[in-house]
């Protein structure tokens, strides 16, 4: 996924009421603030000035062409002056993409001594922009609202989270989703409604049996093997019985020989996201962990035991996160530590943890399972480092999707684990353990999450508002009475 593929179209609202002269001024300010907004080095998409629209077929036909343009991910719309909003309604009617409203005008502040009725006719952006922010809501239509001088930072900062967001919106809808074997032992939270989800998030998922990477991994060959272990070495610490010529160097070797044969395959049906099932290994020789952690620090969502939900998910936040720093990745509530204000949740999985997420030199290992009844697999061993980030799923509640998001604060653990052979995190979820806990198994939460250092509440606020799904956020502010009050009323909401 690369952002240069992908663009933003600016269109500015005006109209023909005030004469040509009028418009001319409108084009020329809208160009000098895609100009500086393109400038600025903070947006990862490039801004493309569309020009002003000044009757309802104009608007018609740029939001047309917003739909049909694959690499346009989404509109600002800015009224200059005043647009009667009425011309927006057939435009607005078909347009699919999403929608962020500039609230903002060209000039900083109020020229005092030459302000005179010219003037004021032009820059009406605070009454444009609330005559187009009612047809808007009017048409119950999601849409961002930034509000601020174009040239201020934080106006900027706000429209690359949206930008980001819009960026993975557009690689989900033609995302291809691959399950190896099916959701494991009955498990309710990690199951849902594909087509449900096709038709409201994009995806597409399918199904697989893994002999299908059995059959690659015969066609592997021994200079392959070799080539991609020399990249094992250069960039991990072998325990000793890993090294070549010990004990466990097989494994690292046939760990390398499934990990080229599930990418192949994910390469050659254009998937961006897989699951995986210990229960239905068939022909492999052990579970593919090694090859997961991997593919998710190259951007392949992930899933553990068949959850495709948060596989998804996981890709969807790893494309809005690229370039930030931090990381990205798949993990799993394991056990608790109780220690009053500082517990805590130690997160890891059996094997399926991405490199992401630390700043330590990961160590190669290889230790026995205990099931899927497979040899012994290879696995990257780490620890998360300190840092706050955000833990999120999606749910599927029956009559909609629900994302439920939690503030984290990722700590360092009390001791060493030298027992433990699987990459972990221990993190604290805000606004404590108890409640953090409380809200979220209440919200119906997983027991898996897509956790990300890199982005914040507002990316997932803004992407749930694209996608049309419900959000409840867990946070420092959060009271379960007022949680519980939230989920009440998104209920009734929801029928």
């Amino acid at each position: 996924m690369k952002f240069e593929d992908l663009e933003i179209w600016f269109v500015t609202g005006a109209q023909l009421l005030y004469g040509g002269d009028a418009v001319i001024a409108v084009d020329a300010h809208s160009a000098s603030i895609v100009e500086g907004l393109n400038r600025s080095g903070k947006l990862p998409l490039t801004v493309v000035y569309k020009g002003t629209v000044n009757s309802s077929s104009e608007v018609e036909e740029t939001f047309k062409k917003a739909n049909n343009e694959k690499h346009c991910a989404g509109v600002i719309t800015w009224m200059h002056t005043f647009s009667p909003a009425k011309m927006w309604i057939k435009g607005l009617q078909n347009y699919h993409k999403p929608l962020l409203h500039l609230h903002t005008q060209f000039n900083r502040e109020i020229p005092w001594s030459e302000i005179d009725m010219d003037f004021m006719n032009l820059n009406q952006s605070a009454h444009g922009d609330r005559e187009f922010g009612h047809i808007v809501s009017r048409m119950r239509r999601n849409r961002k609202v930034v509000v601020g001088h174009w040239t201020d930072e934080k106006v900027q900062d706000r429209i690359a989270v949206w930008m980001r967001v819009c960026a993975a919106w557009a690689d989900a809808q033609d995302m291809i989703l691959v399950r190896f074997g099916d959701n494991m032992n009955q498990v309710a939270v990690t199951d849902g409604d594909r087509l449900e989800a096709e038709m409201h998030l994009g995806y597409h998922v399918d199904y697989y049996g893994v002999g299908e990477i059995a059959k690659i991994q015969k066609t592997v060959s021994e200079a392959d093997i070799d080539a991609l272990v020399e990249e094992y070495e250069r960039m991990y610490i072998f325990a000793d019985n890993c090294k070549k010529g010990a004990k466990n160097y097989g494994q690292v070797r046939n760990a390398a020989r499934i990990e080229i044969a599930l990418r192949r395959f994910l390469k050659e049906k254009g998937a961006k996201a897989f699951t995986t099932n210990f229960d239905a290994l068939h022909d492999l020789d052990q579970l593919p962990g090694l090859a997961c952690q991997r593919l998710m620090a190259e951007g392949y969502g992930f899933g553990a035991e068949g959850d495709w939900k948060t596989a998804a998910l996981m890709r969807t936040m790893w494309v809005m996160a690229q370039g930030l720093p931090g990381g990205t990745s798949f993990l799993e509530d394991y056990t608790y530590h109780f220690n009053g204000e500082r517990s805590a949740i130690l997160q890891a999985h059996m094997l399926e943890v991405s490199p992401e997420i630390t700043t330590q030199k990961p160590r190669l290992e290889v230790h026995p399972l205990g099931i899927g009844g497979k040899a012994d697999p290879a696995r990257l061993v780490f620890t998360a480092h300190a840092g706050k980030g955000i833990a999120a799923t999606i749910v599927d509640m029956g009559n909609r999707f629900r994302m439920i998001v939690n503030k984290v604060d990722v700590i360092e653990p009390e001791a060493a684990l030298p027992k433990l052979p699987v990459a972990s995190a221990l993190w604290i979820p805000q606004p404590n353990l108890e409640t953090g806990a409380t809200a979220w198994i209440l919200a119906g939460g997983t027991h898996h999450t897509s956790f990300s250092y890199a982005l914040t509440n507002e990316f997932m606020e803004d992407y749930a508002d694209i996608a049309g799904i419900e959000l409840v956020t867990i946070d420092e502010n959060t009271t379960i009475p007022n949680f519980k009050f939230e989920l009440k009323v998104n209920e009734v909401f929801y029928k």
